[in-house]
């Protein structure tokens, strides 16, 4: 079993470099092959919209935009299960959480039951360093994009500076439960 641990911070120290560890150690506690990626290293731009709208993610389910985001789509595709973590901005995903996300939508959610996530389990955190705010709305656009690639919620985990250390333990936990009950 592989689980894809998606880090998109560009702070390698910060909350969310910890929460992605935190959901790696869980993961590889229960026998899983984990794989960790830290999004803002592998150049994933902006959709672009092509063609009016809608580009070769509409009709092939690839991305006409060729950068770094090819290599995670086929990645995340081979991944049994995913992490996302992503920091708090604004009760929003991070600008690169969401570029990926975007992107990964448009290839995949027109693919219906044949998306290549379709059934696998998806952990999301939201990892809200700062005020502490803003996790719940974060959590819930996550949410969204996991219903829209047919991918099933495993669990939604909000954590702030101040609940960090038991929502670490809990993230460490939902992973290690993630691997056993999907096996």
């Amino acid at each position: 079993m592989k689980v894809l641990v998606i880090h998109t911070s560009p702070n390698h120290e910060g909350l969310t470099a910890a929460c992605a560890a935190a959901a790696a150690e869980g993961a590889r506690a229960a026998g899983s092959e984990v794989e960790e990626v830290r999004l803002n290293d592998l150049g994933v731009g902006l959709c672009q919209a092509c063609n009016n709208g809608w580009g070769t993610c509409r009709t092939e389910h690839e991305c006409q935009v060729e950068d770094g985001f090819q290599a995670l789509h086929a990645q995340t595709c081979a991944a049994d299960a995913l992490v996302l973590v992503t920091p708090v901005y604004w009760g929003e995903m991070s600008e690169s959480a969401k570029a990926f996300t975007d992107r990964f939508r448009r290839c995949e959610a027109t693919r219906g039951e044949a998306s290549c996530l379709a059934g696998k389990y998806v952990l999301a955190v939201a990892a809200a360093g700062g005020s502490g705010g803003g996790m719940i709305t974060c959590l819930a656009s996550m949410e969204r994009w996991i219903n829209h690639i047919r991918a099933r919620v495993w669990d939604l985990i909000p954590v702030n500076r101040w609940s960090r250390e038991y929502k670490l333990t809990a993230i460490r936990e939902a992973a290690q439960a993630l691997v056993l009950a999907a096996r």
